[in-house]
């Protein structure tokens, strides 16, 4: 069961301006690197469905958030399908974030009040998506549509509450470019945990990088 109401998921993204987005098949590694971010400002985590028996480390980066990182808001990404929408929720996924939008999923997430944030590549998908109660929808592939989308999008939608993943850097000419488009918040993954650095296991360098691109963000809004 989700820890945190929709409206308070929602916040914590808004008001951060960033979703880290991350996997990693060893639930120890992917623990302290929840930790890490959590240190530096994070308050809403997305965990990527990407390999086989993701959801039992998922599980245990729960129980472990719950207790090191009290405000942090997990929740799963790459979720195609109702049922493995279903499947985190039962494991206390606070959001659910696909690269693509399924309409089946609103209804699982909507019954139980749990944010669905859908991939969506045109203005017609965001209108649709909306209708079915999406309020943070996701532009994706980002660096293949780019802040022009997002820019163009919002000027006849301005209630539109956008996150970006795809091409998104913890630099303050590319978070300009998104945040100036007029995005709510960025998913960021592999920029913002360099392999050398997880099989190194500095951790605190992760913790830098998170607090450096929320700083970023602060400034520019």
């Amino acid at each position: 069961m989700a820890k945190f109401s929709k409206i308070e998921v929602l916040q914590k993204m808004a008001s951060t301006g960033m979703v880290p987005v991350f996997y990693h098949k060893d639930a120890e590694v992917a623990k302290q690197v929840v930790k890490a971010c959590y240190e530096g400002g994070v308050r809403a985590f997305e965990f990527t469905n990407r390999g086989d028996f993701a959801h039992e480390v998922f599980a245990e980066v729960v129980k472990f958030a719950a207790k090191e990182c009290p405000e942090m808001a997990m929740g799963v990404g790459s979720v195609v399908d109702p049922a493995t929408a279903a499947l985190y929720i039962q494991l206390g996924a606070n959001f659910v974030v696909g690269p693509l939008f399924n309409p089946e999923i609103s209804k699982v997430c909507n019954r139980r009040l749990v944010p669905y944030t859908p991939g969506c590549g045109s203005v017609s998908e965001i209108g649709f998506a909306q209708e079915l109660g999406c309020d943070l929808c996701k532009v994706f592939p980002g660096d293949v549509l780019g802040p022009s989308f997002v820019k163009g999008l919002k000027a006849p939608m301005p209630w539109s509450n956008i996150m970006v993943t795809g091409g998104v850097k913890p630099t303050r000419e590319n978070l300009e470019g998104w945040f100036k488009a007029g995005v709510t918040c960025v998913g960021m993954g592999s920029n913002l945990f360099p392999k050398e650095v997880i099989a190194a296991k500095e951790w605190s360098k992760i913790t830098d990088l998170c607090k450096g691109a929320l700083d970023i963000i602060k400034e520019i809004r």
